[in-house]
């Protein structure tokens, strides 16, 4: 007698619910993950309670004005960790099937990698024109958000967060100088010290920027107090400020171009200064790569070697 085939029962959850369960359960609240998801706060939190139903399962308890996940909520967030993490790999083995002729490539950068992140996408898109390649270019709590809610898998920046499981790779200087408007008097001088400059106006990006975050870090460890008065958007608008007069800024040597001076702009000399920085790539260390984040990544390794470049002490 033959064995009747035995039949798998579809799961009694939808996968916008399981969506919206797991961002709750990881981000510790509904309206968290009703920002990461992008949805509506109701939305999310009616998937969560059809989800409860369709179980018969408390998954949440109230604690306070937030929640507390139950035994059973812990039990089903493994389950639908592990559901995500075998989907990932169906969709990487799929890829691979293709050759990368699909998929997708996620990817944030900070704003002042526009400098010169096309010329790392350029070759390889090129490389493989059936990949889609969605790039956010923000500034560093952006693109820090955009990590923590695993909405990209590689990010571009110089100043890594703490605060999240990471891995890293350095693979680019980036020194971070001061800037002049061309014929300013101080351009005249060989060699400026920090303390010198203090009474000059300080222009610097928003909040929430890494050079401003690395630029108020060494003049705090340098015992330095020269507050910024205007805060800008952009490093366009900075350089168009400090070029009509408005004060002097401290940017990345990658936004100025190789000539300064046609952008109105000179490069003041100061002991300690550039701040030698470096760029870095970073993943999530507990969540596994896709195949085109990983061929990404290889292609990075290739073009600028397996080793972090070696920074030279610092200049002064």
């Amino acid at each position: 007698m033959e064995h009747e085939q035995q039949v798998i029962k579809p799961p009694r959850a939808t996968l916008q619910q399981l969506r919206s369960f797991e961002a709750a359960a990881r981000l510790g609240g509904i309206g968290k993950a009703a920002q990461a998801l992008h949805l509506a706060q109701p939305t999310v939190s009616t998937q969560i309670k059809e989800l409860s139903q369709a179980l018969n399962l408390t998954l949440f308890e109230a604690e306070g004005r937030g929640l507390r996940i139950t035994p059973h909520g812990e039990l089903l967030a493994d389950t639908v960790r592990d559901l995500f993490a075998r989907w990932r790999q169906f969709e990487e083995d799929a890829q691979a099937m293709q050759g990368l002729q699909k998929g997708n490539l996620k990817l944030a950068a900070v704003t002042t990698t526009e400098y010169f992140i096309p010329d790392l996408l350029g070759p390889f898109s090129r490389q493989y024109p059936g990949l889609r390649i969605d790039l956010a270019v923000e500034n560093r709590d952006a693109v820090i958000r955009h990590l923590s809610a695993g909405e990209v898998e590689l990010a571009v920046m110089m100043l890594p967060p703490t605060d999240l499981p990471l891995s890293r790779w350095p693979f680019l200087e980036n020194p971070l100088v001061l800037i002049a408007p061309l014929g300013h008097p101080l351009s005249a001088r060989k060699r400026l010290r920090l303390e010198q400059l203090t009474k000059e106006t300080r222009l610097t990006r928003e909040p929430g920027s890494g050079t401003r975050q690395a630029t108020d870090q060494y003049l705090a460890a340098q015992d330095v107090t020269w507050p910024a008065r205007m805060g800008l958007g952009s490093n366009e608008a900075i350089k168009h400020a400090v070029a009509a007069g408005l004060g002097l800024a401290v940017l990345s040597r990658h936004t100025l171009g190789p000539d300064p001076a046609a952008q109105g702009l000179v490069e003041l000399k100061v002991a300690g200064l550039p701040i030698r920085k470096m760029w870095h790539v970073v993943w999530r260390s507990d969540r596994a790569l896709s195949l085109p984040a990983r061929t990404f990544l290889a292609a990075l390794r290739q073009q600028f070697g397996e080793e972090a470049p070696v920074i030279e002490g610092e200049a002064g």
